[in-house]
């Protein structure tokens, strides 16, 4: 009877890795109504009336504030957005991007 020889198989899984990513910051100005701000958070983020204000006032009292964590790509739409709604209002709101450490 002949000999059968068997390898084992083996699979490799590849790694994925998560993506990195990105923290959407309000830049506090001078110039922008409050209530704008609180608008325009509810509006492209989702938030309800409480934390859009509480984010706002963390701005206002510490110059920024982290909004929310997304990718890389989704991070920097909504912040384009947000900060092209206040453009289009003529107030300098701001909003900028920057890796989540």
């Amino acid at each position: 009877m002949p000999e059968i020889t068997t390898k084992p198989r083996t699979s490799t899984k590849p790694k994925v890795e998560r993506p990195k990513l990105y923290k959407v910051i309000l830049v506090n100005d001078d110039f922008t109504p409050r209530e704008f701000v609180v608008a325009v958070l509810k509006a492209e983020f989702k938030l309800s009336e409480d934390q859009a204000h509480r984010i706002m006032i963390t701005a206002h009292r510490r110059g920024v504030c982290v909004v929310a964590v997304f990718t890389r790509d989704v991070a920097e739409t909504k912040a384009a957005r947000a900060t092209d709604a206040g453009k289009a209002k003529g107030y300098p709101l701001m909003f900028t991007t920057e890796p989540e450490e």
